[in-house]
């Protein structure tokens, strides 16, 4: 043999195979038919196997059931798409039962759920989208602002507060001797703790009873006022120029106090022109004493009249008597008369040091008033934003240092321009503000008492003759600390806000 042997199958010529065979040249193998092909179970004769998802001719069956989805893995889903769309609305739902309500309105069919988002039914898409778009409900609007201050109101309410000073710049020149200020003083001072007391009581009938109720009390307690201190001051210096100037004075603060209470602060600033024309007559020209005395009387007549006026159109026609409406009592205006009657002292022992301080103080009256307004706008601003007593806490605590600091400046900013001692110009400036805007919260007989006691100690110190300054700046230091850590501490309270 000259080469390896052949170890096929039969070659066709009818050689035996090896391997055995059936005499035709095809070797008998187990597993496969006569003719050649695989003997698989399943297959008779010629037909094909039975392969899943083919019919009888070799065709693919397309009319299986589907079963799950279908899309590639690639494919976006359209449930997705919907989340996204509607998470707004999906997001504050409590139910997928809401869902559903949405998705209805949203004109979505059952035969588009099933062919295009492949859920069986409008409440499986719903609770799939429950599912998906967690939980955010978004805060309430803001409401209205109750304590929103009106610029111009504050700016007519300074330029009352400021301008009664031109008539003592006027009417200087009338006073003569320690009896004539001694008498203008004392009346001064309880023309100021009256109106204080009268304001409050007033303001008390104005949100029992609106406008009459407050024109009720104002049109009694302002004349009654306005009698009594006058009597004392025209006691005090005389009957004199001095005392009628006194008289004058009680009489314009009862009626400008009526006019503020009920807001005509552009009929107080009518009732001040005469003053304002004289005071400007006076930088031109020296008034003689006569002038003076009918430009301050006019002043006081105008005034009178407005108040007047203003209190008979509050007041309904033909009912005079009470309305009936029970207030609280009269003591609880006590404390507010108190602290106008220690603020007047503190004021009238530094003036006596330096007029300026009175003056910067006077002029700052409007913007502290917006102030007040603004702390109080803050309040209720930190109530909404704040979720605990910590974060109110701390807002409210910024809001005083904003307000205060913001006063302050202004303060120092006069101090500058007037050329007077800064220190005891913020120090008194710190007492007055924290103590009315205790007030405005309701808390009265603190700050009343702590005045009361900076103005006792002043006023032993001086009378004692202790050096003046010292004394100032210890007893309306310590005032100030004293108020504005209670401020501070009372004002913390959410429920001091609402």
């Amino acid at each position: 043999m000259s080469g390896p042997l052949r170890l096929l199958p039969g070659d066709g010529n009818g050689v035996p195979n090896a391997l055995g065979g059936d005499g035709k040249g095809v070797p008998s193998v187990s597993g496969v038919d006569g003719h050649g092909l695989p003997d698989l179970p399943g297959v008779d004769g010629n037909a094909l196997p039975d392969l899943p998802g083919v019919d009888g001719n070799g065709l693919p069956d397309l009319h299986r059931e589907r079963t799950g989805r279908t899309r590639p893995s690639w494919v976006a889903d359209p449930v997705d798409e919907l989340a996204e769309r509607l998470a707004d609305r999906i997001a504050v739902a409590v139910h997928p039962d809401e869902v559903a309500a949405l998705l209805e309105s949203d004109g979505l069919t059952a035969e588009r759920i099933e062919q295009h988002y492949g859920r069986s039914d409008l409440f499986a898409l719903a609770e799939d989208l429950f599912d998906r778009v967690p939980r955010h409900y978004a805060a309430p609007p803001p409401g209205p602002d109750p304590w929103r201050a009106d610029p111009m109101r504050c700016a007519l309410r300074g330029l009352a507060f400021a301008l009664p000073g031109l008539a003592y710049v006027l009417g200087a020149r009338l006073l003569h001797g320690r009896p004539d200020l001694t008498g203008l003083v004392a009346s001064a001072l309880l023309a100021w703790a009256w109106n204080q007391g009268l304001s409050h009581r007033a303001y008390l009938r104005l949100s029992a009873e609106g406008p009459a109720g407050a024109a009720r009390t104002l049109r009694v307690g302002a004349l009654a006022g306005a009698l009594v201190s006058g009597g004392l001051g025209l006691a005090l210096a005389g009957p004199a120029t001095a005392g009628a100037f006194a008289v004058g004075q009680s009489a314009y603060l009862g009626a400008a106090g009526a006019l503020l209470v009920l807001g005509r602060e552009r009929a107080l600033l009518i009732g001040l022109l005469p003053v304002v024309a004289g005071a400007g007559a006076t930088l031109l020209w020296t008034l003689p004493a006569a002038l003076v005395l009918v430009v301050l009387l006019g002043s006081v007549v105008l005034t009178a009249s407005v108040a007047w006026h203003a209190l008979r159109e509050a007041l309904p026609a033909g009912r005079s008597a009470d309305g009936g409406t029970r207030t609280a009592s009269v003591l609880s205006s006590l404390p507010y008369g108190l602290f106008g009657l220690a603020a007047g002292v503190l004021a009238a022992l530094a003036g006596s040091l330096d007029a300026s301080t009175v003056v910067v103080l006077t002029l700052s009256m409007g913007f502290a008033e917006w102030l007040l307004y603004r702390y109080r706008s803050l309040g209720v601003s930190g109530l909404r934003s704040s979720t605990g007593l910590p974060g109110f806490t701390d807002r409210s605590g910024r809001a005083l240092a904003l307000c205060l600091g913001a006063y302050l400046a202004l303060l120092a900013g006069g101090a500058l321009v007037a050329g007077t001692a800064p220190l005891a110009l913020l120090l008194l400036g710190t007492v007055f503000w924290t103590a009315l805007l205790l007030q405005a919260f309701g808390v009265a007989w603190f700050p009343a008492l702590v005045s009361l006691a900076a103005a006792a100690a002043l006023a032993v110190a001086r009378a004692a003759e202790l050096p003046d300054v010292p004394a100032q700046l210890i007893c309306t230091g310590l005032a100030a600390v004293v108020l504005t850590a209670g401020t501070y501490r009372l004002l913390a309270r959410p429920t001091a806000h609402r």
